[in-house]
């Protein structure tokens, strides 16, 4: 048999990099190796170490099949997890430290969601298989590159390509549509490859088919891309809203959202978040944000904020005054109120870029009034009304219940547990 090597050598060499020779990675790769077959390094943390950029998961690929990678790690006294044991993927866990080990694969059969696929020893095979060139890159623990589609030369210069045909990829997996847009936003540069755009416009339909837990994940990965306005744009241009997200509206608010968190003010609280980047991308009401909830399956806790951002229940702004902004944050809480200022803020901004200093200050004390601020809990409930009064259950108490409240907010919440009782019974006495 001629070797791999022979036919496609390594193309390049990794630094050395400390997620390489990580005690726990070694521990891993010593596992895997004991059975005598090589082990790579594969995918995202290749990709991540040429671009320099932090390693966030550390994956690895072995031509063993996955009984044999478990029985592996449990001779090495690694915890092993099946997590995906049918299509070839076992977790390893060293501490707290995740590796997800593939056994090579290629693909059999394909419907646009699902894959049938079949174990391989062929590394080449298993690359081909792989969405994007960028993707596709391999590395040994020595850290010799395989690089069989030049990823290499993509990264370098911004190109995001899919390997092979752009069309028959997303006939495989209609979500690689979407991770083109969300690689494109994170590694890519214009212009986009020619012939992965007429795909993901010509299959822009197939999208009905997936997931709607698949397409949530992919856009909320999406909206957290360095620029996700100029990938809406993008998206927008090529009909991909209209079947995963048609309540999109213009993007303005969005860019200067992002503009906002990222380079505008320096807030520690204040981090790029996805569900208030992707209420910053909707043009639609309260209504209309609850549809796009439900669509994409967002937990109800979700769907209640991004309802809340979309349609405002009180008007976050410089003009509010402090008693406002204080019950602002005693019944929304901080995290509402800052997120409704900065979706406010960048509204403004997307219509006067520039505003005076003045009125800068003041939404930046909006924001730092959300990290100081201390929650105070209401003293009293409806039982209490009902024993100090004698009033039974019913309408009346929730009436006085929030009048009392109502005062005690007036009065910056100082008010003690007495003070409100004593409140409460001159309300109730002057029939109020």
């Amino acid at each position: 048999m001629v070797s791999l090597k022979a036919v496609h050598g390594p193309t390049g060499k990794l630094s050395p990099q400390d997620w390489m020779t990580a005690p726990a990675t070694k521990a891993v790769i010593k596992a895997l190796t004991a059975g005598g077959s090589e082990v790579r390094f594969v995918g995202g943390c290749v990709r991540d170490a040429l671009a320099h950029r932090p390693v966030q998961d550390v994956d690895l690929a072995t031509p063993d099949a996955p009984e044999k990678v478990m029985k592996l790690l449990a001779a090495a006294g690694i915890k092993a997890i099946p997590t995906g044991i049918g299509h070839g993927s076992v977790t390893a866990m060293v501490g707290e430290q995740k590796f997800e080990i593939t056994t090579l694969r290629r693909d059999v059969e394909t419907d646009g969601r699902h894959a049938k696929v079949a174990f391989t020893d062929d590394w080449m095979a298993d690359a081909e298989r792989r969405d994007f060139t960028i993707n596709a890159l391999s590395a040994t623990t020595d850290g010799d590159i395989y690089d069989m589609h030049d990823g290499i030369g993509d990264l370098a210069h911004g190109r995001i390509r899919f390997v092979g045909l752009a069309k028959a990829r997303i006939g495989e997996d209609v979500l690689r549509l979407l991770r083109y847009f969300r690689f494109f936003g994170a590694y890519g540069r214009p212009p986009a490859d020619t012939d992965a755009i007429a795909a993901c416009r010509s299959e822009a339909s197939k999208l009905a088919t997936l997931s709607a837990e698949r397409v949530r994940d992919e856009l909320l990965k999406i909206m957290m891309v360095p620029n996700p306005a100029d990938v809406a744009v993008m998206m927008r241009g090529l009909g991909i809203f209209a079947h995963i997200l048609p309540e999109a509206g213009d993007v303005g608010r969005l860019r200067m959202l992002v503009w906002i968190e990222t380079r505008a003010i320096r807030i520690d609280s204040v981090q790029p978040e996805p569900l208030r980047r992707l209420a910053a991308l909707l043009g639609t009401d309260g209504a209309g944000a609850e549809a796009a909830a439900r669509r994409l399956k967002l937990s109800n806790r979700d769907t209640l904020h991004l309802v809340t951002l979309v349609a405002p229940p009180a008007d976050i702004g410089p003009n509010l005054e402090e008693a406002a902004l204080r019950r602002a944050l005693h019944r929304l809480g901080p995290v509402t109120v800052r997120d409704l200022a900065l979706l406010a803020w960048a509204a403004e901004l997307a219509i006067t870029p520039r505003i005076p200093a003045t009125r800068t200050q003041k939404w930046i004390h909006i924001l730092q009034a959300c990290d100081n601020w201390k929650s105070a809990t209401f003293p009293l409930t409806g039982i209490d009304v009902m024993m100090a009064l004698g009033l039974p259950e019913g309408p009346r108490v929730g009436e006085l219940l929030a009048a009392v409240e109502a005062w005690w907010e007036d009065g910056d919440y100082q008010a003690s547990r007495d003070d409100c009782l004593n409140k409460l019974k001159a309300l109730a006495a002057a029939g109020r």
